[in-house]
């Protein structure tokens, strides 16, 4: 008697579960609107470069999170980052989508939440929300326990996907894979898909 492979959905989440991008929103809920504005206008010659092409994504994003966070103790963000996941991350979300997140869980399917965003508000969001895994950017410490404004590894966007779910399932051809998302960040993760949603979810 054949063995059922296990199925897998993964949901990328800026733009595919939310309304957009959360990282700003998170800048704000931290630093405030008028001291984020200011750290992102000093800025503005690396924001204009990534657009550009002269800058990756992920020297743009360390930099920024080094201007917002470095020195910080990583304990204070990840309470900031529960604090903004529990309270405010909700407000983001696309009812239609967390609706099949909801039917994946209720099959009894493994969800994974697989994003650039970073883990210190993810990781208590997913939670929350019942996801079995997170794959995503995770913040650097220092020996001292301080953010160094660096990412722990690779920029969790594209092929870096692809790699990181490949390590955390094994095999390949041992489960059926769903994978939903919005962006070019997304297309790898698709393509080995068994089900892709892109920019839908049925």
């Amino acid at each position: 008697m054949s063995v059922q492979p296990k199925v897998i959905a993964a949901f990328d989440f800026d733009g595919t579960l939310t309304h957009g991008d959360t990282l700003f929103s998170f800048l704000r809920f931290t630093t405030g609107t008028s001291k984020t504005m200011l750290l992102l206008a000093a800025k503005l010659p690396l924001l204009v470069g990534y657009l550009f092409g002269k800058s990756s994504r992920q020297s743009t994003k360390e930099k920024v999170l080094k201007a917002f966070y470095s020195g910080m103790p990583l304990k204070t963000l990840q309470l900031l980052g529960e604090q903004f996941a529990t309270q405010h991350l909700d407000s983001h979300l696309k009812p239609h989508a967390m609706e099949r997140v909801r039917w994946h869980l209720s099959q009894g399917h493994r969800c994974i939440l697989i994003s650039a965003s970073i883990d210190v508000y993810l990781d208590p969001w997913a939670k929350k929300h019942g996801f079995n895994d997170v794959i995503c950017s995770e913040v650097e410490s220092d020996s001292q326990g301080n953010v160094t404004g660096l990412l722990k590894g690779e920029n969790c966007w594209g092929p870096e996907k692809t790699r990181r779910l490949e390590a955390l399932l094994g095999p390949r051809d041992e489960y059926t894979l769903y994978a939903y998302g919005n962006s070019r960040g997304d297309q790898e993760l698709l393509a080995m898909a068994d089900h892709s949603f892109y920019r839908k979810f049925t």
